[in-house]
């Protein structure tokens, strides 16, 4: 199925979402309202006077748009037509509970005066109407009347190699709404048995997949179809990639093929950079006394600067300056060339589990990485993210014999990573620590990153590894 007609599904499924998600309230109010059932499960009375509040007005008008949105960033509205129900129950249930969450916190924070059981009821509902509607969909896209209405018939045009490849591809994911009825050998069949056969089967479109040598032939197919009125589809992979995904944009109004091997713009991307701005302030307000008690018994117990700030290489290696909580003498920097042989991380890189260099306090720091605190002000700043592969030494980076060992640097530096939580730094070897960042890069969601953040709790907590 083309992207755009994936968006225009989504739009549509999202569209149908916000309508049952008011539907899913409404239900949820209304039974939690309802006095037979208060009294049947011995429940207190729902307030009078709830949509009085304008902030409890807000907070259920903001359900309507807010909740597809969250089902996208979970994947819900990718699933082609026909699937299994595996691909839309899971991205469905993590929707619902997320949401679910999100309304408790917030009705929390903003003091509303709404019973949590209603918030439950509504995850629960909602979970279970937009199930019924996918439901209903799947039994009506395998009716006849669908594949009529929905199925596009092509053929497909190429070399004889590249017609054999795409043919076992869209066997393989059964695209419901692709069906090739005739093929066409583009360097062997001259034109106008194409233009024949355009005319024999009554097609939608081409698919048109050829290597840069038959760039004429290309050009000439594509002529003949606008002719007669049908679609051209253009693979245009005329460049084989390793990592990239390629995209489709525009340019000073010519066609532009983007390859990209790092996640693009999107909603659950600006949901990431809302996540961290807000969850920085929420922390950097919270933790304020902590962090004061930490800069007095640093000032207390060791002479020097509170902060430590180094040059770190942000995002494609931009430097920037990232401030932690100084955990070594003032000298550090000065004794660290007599403890390189020492080093126990196989690399570009420097760790040391016994360092003599650092203080008391800052070994108790260390264990519980109170010592970056202070980069949630980076965080703040833009220069960094709650999630993403820890920022390293200007000059550190500067020694990469890797040149692969870049592509790290392709997003923002993060406060936690995947490499922390999968044994936070008992790991020895710099390539299996850049091969848990790229994981992370090559894997990313949202999902992903609020699945770190838990699993960065208890580690910290736990205080193994730390060095």
């Amino acid at each position: 199925m083309l992207q755009r007609d994936r968006q225009i599904r989504a739009q549509l499924h999202q569209l149908a979402d916000a309508c049952l998600v008011a539907l899913s309230f409404w239900v949820a109010y209304q039974l939690r309202a309802s006095p037979t059932l208060q009294d049947a499960l011995g429940l207190p009375v729902i307030p009078p006077d709830f949509f009085d509040n304008l902030n409890s007005v807000l907070f259920v008008l903001a359900l309507i748009p807010t909740t597809p949105l969250v089902f996208e960033s979970q994947g819900l509205y990718k699933h082609p037509p026909i699937c299994p129900r595996r691909a839309f129950l899971w991205p469905l249930f993590k929707g619902c509970l997320l949401t679910t969450m999100g309304l408790v916190l917030v009705s929390f924070a903003l003091h509303i005066n709404m019973p949590r059981t209603v918030i439950v009821w509504f995850g629960v509902i909602s979970f279970a109407m937009i199930w019924i509607k996918e439901e209903a969909l799947l039994l009506l896209y395998k009716t006849q009347y669908a594949q009529e209405q929905f199925k596009r018939r092509f053929i497909l045009a190429g070399t004889e190699q590249e017609i054999a490849r795409i043919s076992r591809e869209l066997e393989r994911r059964g695209d419901p709404t692709v069906a090739v009825v005739a093929q066409f050998d583009l360097g062997a069949r001259p034109l106008p048995e194409l233009v024949q056969m355009i005319h024999d089967h009554s097609v939608y479109g081409v698919i048109l997949s050829a290597k840069h040598t038959y760039f004429e032939q290309i050009e000439n197919v594509i002529r003949a179809c606008e002719l007669e009125g049908v679609e051209v589809w253009l693979l245009a992979d005329f460049f084989t990639t390793q990592i990239s995904r390629t995209s489709l944009d525009e340019l000073l109004g010519r066609p532009l093929l983007t390859f990209r091997s790092t996640p693009g713009l999107s909603w659950p991307a600006i949901a990431k950079q809302v996540l961290d701005i807000v969850g920085a302030l929420v922390l950097l307000v919270l933790l304020l006394p902590v962090l004061l008690v930490i800069a007095l018994v640093i000032k207390v117990t060791s002479p020097g600067p509170v902060l430590f700030k180094q040059q770190r290489s942000g995002q494609n290696g931009k430097p920037f300056t990232l401030y932690k909580f100084r955990t070594m003498v003032t000298n550090a920097e000065q004794l660290r060339h007599e403890l390189e042989a020492m080093n126990e991380m196989r690399g570009p890189v420097f760790k040391l589990s016994r360092d003599p260099r650092v203080t008391r306090v800052g070994k108790f720091l260390r264990k519980y990485s109170l010592d970056e605190l202070p980069q949630l002000w980076n965080v703040l700043r833009g220069e960094m993210s709650l999630v993403g592969p820890r920022p390293l030494p200007v000059d550190e980076v500067k020694r990469f014999h890797d040149l692969a060992h870049r592509r790290r640097l392709s997003v923002k530096p993060g406060l936690t990573c995947l490499w922390q939580v999968s044994g936070r730094n008992e790991i020895s070897d710099f390539r299996e620590w850049v091969r848990l960042d790229l994981e992370y890069i090559d894997h990313w969601s949202l999902w992903l990153d609020l699945k770190i953040l838990l699993l960065t709790i208890p580690a910290v907590l736990r205080g193994t590894g730390a060095r």
